[in-house]
């Protein structure tokens, strides 16, 4: 039994061809059987370990690395896009206040959902059973968003209407849920969050503007009679 050192010194001796890095290589490997002198299972060691050092030291990127890093750009060039976007939307608020007159204008749970985007428990809020005839206001600055003829039972636990009042809310690409891009839904007036519009909705227009309870503020017409 001979290992692969002892073959490469023998044929760096014989014939002055063994490189370092083939003894170096060769010092790696385990034990080889020698066969009428020469090795061949010494070849295919020196062989592998060679392809296992160049595969540990190769300098391309993985395709797992590629993607992953595609997926960050475009996620960053989209947040990107939509943060301009929401910087153009609010550009026409009319209603503006500092953070501390926001929080002294608003209880603890309408600052949350309304300047920091928040969302409620499905099911909390009282207008979910909301049934007179009237509007629906922002909370926030007591501009008209949604008629009560909109409103319809979504079953999602959230006040649910098919359209809101024309030119009454704001609507931008929201991307804080990684690879789930919604429509966030804003009020135009004042820019404070009101939910999010989904495709799923009944006729006539098929979309459902999902909105937070503590969102919205409701006003009874005069004669405040529930709708059929």
């Amino acid at each position: 039994m001979h290992t692969c050192k002892t073959y490469y010194h023998s044929a760096s001796n014989s014939d002055g061809r063994a490189t370092l890095q083939t003894m170096i290589l060769a010092r790696q490997t385990s034990r080889c059987v020698a066969v009428k002198g020469r090795t061949r299972r010494a070849v295919q060691c020196v062989a592998s370990a060679a392809r296992q050092d160049a595969h540990q030291h190769k300098p391309f990127i993985s395709r797992r690395q590629l993607v992953g890093t595609a997926g960050l750009l475009t996620a960053g060039a989209a947040g990107a896009a939509a943060a301009a976007a929401a910087e153009e939307e609010r550009r026409g608020e009319r209603v503006i206040h500092s953070d501390a007159e926001w929080r002294s204008i608003l209880t603890s749970g309408q600052y949350k959902i309304l300047r920091e985007a928040g969302t409620e428990l499905p099911g909390s809020s009282p207008l979910n059973s909301e049934k007179r005839r009237g509007k629906f206001v922002c909370a926030g600055c007591g501009a008209p968003l949604f008629s009560s003829a909109a409103k319809f039972n979504s079953g999602t636990g959230w006040p649910s209407f098919y359209e809101p009042l024309p030119g009454a809310v704001a609507e931008t690409l929201d991307t804080s849920i990684f690879f789930y891009p919604r429509t966030e839904v804003r009020c135009k007036a004042c820019g404070g969050h009101l939910g999010h519009v989904f495709d799923d909705g009944p006729a006539p227009t098929g979309l459902r503007y999902c909105m937070n309870g503590l969102a919205l503020e409701f006003k009874p017409a005069g004669d405040a009679a529930p709708q059929a």
